[in-house]
């Protein structure tokens, strides 16, 4: 399967996240994969400084969803689409997966959020796993596949042979200025891709937006830990990896022994 993560910048508002989403989807449709991932509350943005009610209105966001859905069947392309979204318990952080049709097949919450976010979305309570080709699919969202690797290990014991990991990691006003992938002076992030996909021997594949000062880059790993593309810092645009499935066992997460961990 060749597959594609987009590292778009930071969106000014609704009507550019939807430029930017065909610009970004019809480069990936030249390159024939079967599907993309955008970053983190990608539409309308991730309030990194301001939080506007009225960005995240109903009418707004069902409108860009729909509006997505055009764009993913026009350039016959699956897309994840993390947003803004109003549930029945309220302002979640989900990401949505559209067909190559244009038809939603479901969406993943963010369930473990960053303690910053607590006054932003309530938390989701439930995980999904999603196929696409014939290909299992599970999807966690930046702090939940940071520091809870346990989203991650349950996609892969459900059957998945990627997890999509969308993300918002860095800034456009300060940080560092990273230069090689995975480096140890880095920020964590990046290590923490890279664990897992070798603790599950699964595919991992996260997507941040361009940022300025980004603390992490858009990358696809492999099972064995390998980092088969990485986006290069800074950059807006596309990264395709054309994987191999057959190295995507899931032997580590499903040898987990869950029953000598019941009594937490």
């Amino acid at each position: 399967m060749k597959i594609a993560i987009a590292s778009p910048p930071l969106p000014k508002s609704i009507d550019d996240c939807l430029y930017w989403t065909e610009k970004l989807v019809k480069e990936a449709a030249k390159k024939q994969v079967e599907i993309i991932c955008f970053p983190e509350s990608y539409i309308p943005g991730y309030p990194l400084t301001t939080f506007d009610p009225l960005e995240r209105s109903f009418e707004k966001l069902k409108s860009a969803l729909d509006k997505v859905c055009e764009i993913a069947a026009m350039y016959s392309l699956n897309v994840i689409m993390p947003m803004d979204w109003k549930l029945p318990a309220g302002l979640s952080n989900l990401a949505f997966v559209i067909s190559s049709t244009g038809a939603v097949l479901g969406y993943q919450t963010k369930n473990q959020l960053d303690p910053t976010e607590d006054h932003l979305w309530v938390p989701g309570t439930e995980r999904a796993i999603f196929e696409v080709n014939g290909v299992r699919f599970g999807i966690t969202i930046c702090h939940e596949g940071f520091r809870y690797p346990e989203s991650v290990r349950w996609a892969a014991r459900q059957g998945a042979k990627i997890v999509f990991h969308p993300h918002c990691a860095g800034s456009n006003i300060e940080g560092p200025k990273l230069t090689e992938w995975g480096n140890r002076d880095n920020p964590y992030y990046e290590k923490a891709m890279m664990m897992r996909a070798l603790e599950n021997t699964i595919y991992f594949a996260s997507s941040n937006y361009s940022f300025i000062y980004p603390e992490s880059a858009s990358a696809i790993v492999a099972p064995d830990g390998t980092c088969t593309a990485h986006e290069t810092y800074g950059s807006v645009g596309v990264i395709v990896s054309d994987i191999d499935l057959s190295f995507a066992t899931g032997l580590l997460a499903k040898r987990y022994k869950s029953e000598l961990y019941t009594g937490e």
